[in-house]
């Protein structure tokens, strides 16, 4: 599977050669793959499963639209970090247990900005939730492209 997606990013790639890094293009485009996944999988969420209802627990509630951020989540973890890891980073040399806790950590980092900044423009600026998730998106992957290239996945000097 891995030599597959590489071969038709790779064949993808040749107008853009000249516009940026491979690595930049591939991290765009499986990214953007798994961010249509993610918005997919939320308006799904929000609308056909939740029914835009909010979800009681026995002692709190949670928004429809925050818990269809983490229904969507449940499948995009898994898929961006796998993604990160064999197709855009493969030449980082960390070993794979530290880039999976970097990047759950940077995960981490990223629901609360999601949380955030869907919180924000939702609640406060009212804005439709399907618009908020896009524009969140936006913010939250320039975030997430500098973390991965510079921490998460990055290639440690020989020494």
């Amino acid at each position: 599977m891995k030599r597959f997606i590489l071969l038709v990013l790779d064949f993808f790639y040749q107008p853009f050669a000249k516009l940026m890094p491979l690595q930049t293009f591939r991290y765009l485009a499986c990214g953007s793959g798994n961010t249509a996944m993610d918005i997919l999988l939320y308006y799904v969420s929000f609308h056909f499963i939740l029914h835009e209802t909010p979800v009681q627990f026995s002692i709190f509630t949670i928004s429809a639209h925050i818990a269809a951020l983490f229904m969507a989540m449940i499948v995009t973890f898994p898929t961006g970090f796998l993604l990160s890891k064999f197709i855009v980073f493969s030449e980082s040399n960390l070993r794979g247990r530290v880039q999976l806790v970097r990047y759950f950590m940077l995960v981490g980092i990223c629901i609360c900005l999601n949380y955030g900044f869907m919180k924000l423009f939702v609640e406060y600026f009212h804005i439709y939730p399907t618009i908020s998730k896009v524009l969140t998106t936006i913010f939250v992957v320039g975030f997430s492209y500098l973390t991965q290239k510079k921490f998460t996945f990055k290639v440690k000097a020989s020494a």
